[in-house]
């Protein structure tokens, strides 16, 4: 059976869930971390006095009053409200897209006057059965907001133009007819005080971490440590890849510290014209209402993934689903092993997706 009970191989969000609770249960964990640091793609690293989100944007929010009592142990969360703005070509545009975004596009003060230009605008360019993302989203918003807001962001983030991929992408867009900018609609919403890092070291208080342990490198004597692994890295590498790679987009990651206080106003501004190669810049201190003399911005390239790179996003398209349908079978006969997370379902997890996940699995097995 081995020396732990469990052995689980990445500290990110599911891994350290899965910790916390394991050890309640009075289970022995191992957990073992490919890179160097604890809290996956939610880690925090503090520079100036910022918290600086390493792997991109993360603001915690949920409706689900079990997943915020549950992370609200582990840390005190701020009231910080998502509220992203969009450059296109230097004009700015609140987002979601509501009604002060269709003030500055039309000039329209009214819900009633923002619908019916809408409306007229799909009537214009509507087609009956949308081949593409382009004619999907402008069947659903119009051109104007589709060839502004939607088109040049949406061919950044796939790598692709928006007529070459598939309509079923966007099934809807949010639109509001409100002048309310704040993007989420769950009831629960913030940033830990102090960073993610913090909150995850707290989940994994009193169990064994090893940083910079590669599983792929040990596996044998890895599994051999443990009488059941939870695995939370990607589900095609486990099974080395048999029935080819799934698919998944990267990001590249371009971070300064500046001199200067306050760099664009707002934590998170996504560039939407698709000439500019970043989709959006992120100012980390705008999360914490930082007062430091100093800011650090970071922009975010997507990109292409290959081996080596960090896998962000499944690509969760038709010929992906089936693939990772063949390596679900393989897992389900992997009677010792729990396959869990973004990557281990092939799945695109919100935090607090992550941690219903990680309760619900805990449950099952603990």
């Amino acid at each position: 059976m081995g020396t732990y009970d469990f052995l689980i191989v990445g500290a990110g969000l599911f891994g350290a869930v899965f910790a916390q609770e394991a050890k309640k249960a009075g289970k022995k964990c191992l957990v073992i971390e490919k890179r160097g640091h604890i809290a996956g793609n939610i880690y925090t690293k503090e520079v100036e006095g910022i918290q600086v989100h390493e792997y991109g944007a993360h603001i915690f929010h949920t409706s689900n009053q079990e997943v915020w009592g549950y992370v609200n142990q582990f840390a005190e969360f701020n009231r910080y409200t998502n509220a992203p703005v969009a450059n296109y070509k230097g004009e700015i545009y609140n987002l979601p897209f509501n009604m002060n975004t269709f003030h500055k596009l039309w000039g329209v003060v009214s819900p009633k006057e923002a619908k019916e230009k809408i409306e007229s605008q799909k009537r214009e360019r509507a087609v009956g059965r949308p081949k593409n993302l382009e004619e999907q989203a402008i069947n659903l918003v119009g051109p104007d907001v589709y060839e502004k807001l939607v088109k040049g962001y949406t061919e950044k983030q796939w790598g692709r133009r928006a007529t070459e991929l598939p309509a079923f992408i966007i099934k809807r867009l949010p639109v509001r007819f409100t002048y309310d900018n704040n993007y989420f609609n769950d009831n629960y919403q913030g940033i830990p005080i102090g960073g993610y890092t913090k909150m995850v070291e707290k989940m994994l208080e009193g169990t064994e971490v090893r940083l910079n342990k590669d599983f792929f490198a040990q596996r044998e004597h890895y599994q051999g440590l443990a009488g059941a692994v939870v695995y939370t890295g990607m589900v095609d590498e486990y099974f080395g890849y048999c029935f080819g790679e799934l698919e998944y987009r990267s990001l590249r990651f371009e971070s300064e510290v500046l001199e200067e206080e306050n760099y664009q106003g707002n934590a998170v501004v996504n560039y939407t014209e698709y000439e500019v190669p970043y989709t959006r810049v992120i100012e980390h201190k705008h999360f914490e209402y930082g007062t430091q003399p100093k800011t650090v911005v970071t922009r975010e390239y997507p990109k292409a993934w290959s081996k080596g790179d960090e896998p962000y996003y499944p690509l969760n398209d038709e010929k992906n689903a089936e693939l990772y349908g063949r390596y679900q079978e393989l897992a389900k006969k992997e009677g010792n092993v729990i396959f869990g997370g973004r990557l281990g379902q092939y799945k695109y997890y919100d935090m607090d997706d992550t941690i219903e996940s990680a309760l619900e699995c805990a449950k099952e097995h603990l």
